[in-house]
């Protein structure tokens, strides 16, 4: 996780505010890294679960968790309809070079799904929400 963010960094200039990990990432280890950059790493706190929570720690919990929940949905998908979970190559710059491409095809299709609606939408002069009445009243 360590590398993860440090390879954010190079780009960006900076760390970044959280990280939302699995609970598996939440060692002591990489709780004092992010701690020591101001990040606000995501989950539970170690040790026994605080009961009165306050409010305002439960939302960000939520959003958090809205955040995990949509990138684990993407990896479901990968694995589900594009073959992530059967990679078979036996090198590792191999099987990343298939992961990217996996991705790269999964952004293809979705950036072509949403092109097939605009043209569908314009070709019937329909809008999102019904149809768009393009007739004169006299």
């Amino acid at each position: 996780m360590i590398d993860s963010i440090e390879r954010y960094r190079k780009p960006h200039g900076h760390y970044p505010k959280v990280a939302c990990a699995d609970k598996i990432f939440r060692n002591r280890k990489n709780l004092e890294f992010c701690k020591e950059n101001g990040i606000r790493l995501s989950g539970p706190r170690l040790g026994r679960p605080n009961i009165k929570k306050l409010k305002s720690q439960k939302r960000i919990e939520q959003m958090d968790n809205r955040i995990r929940n949509q990138i684990e949905g993407k990896l479901g998908e990968g694995k589900r309809c594009y073959g992530l979970g059967c990679i078979m190559a036996k090198l590792q710059e191999t099987s990343e070079c298939v992961i990217h491409l996996q991705f790269l095809v999964m952004n293809l299709q979705r950036k072509l799904r949403l092109l097939f609606v605009r043209f569908f939408l314009a070709r019937f002069e329909l809008s999102m929400y019904g149809f768009v009445a393009n007739f004169a009243v006299n």
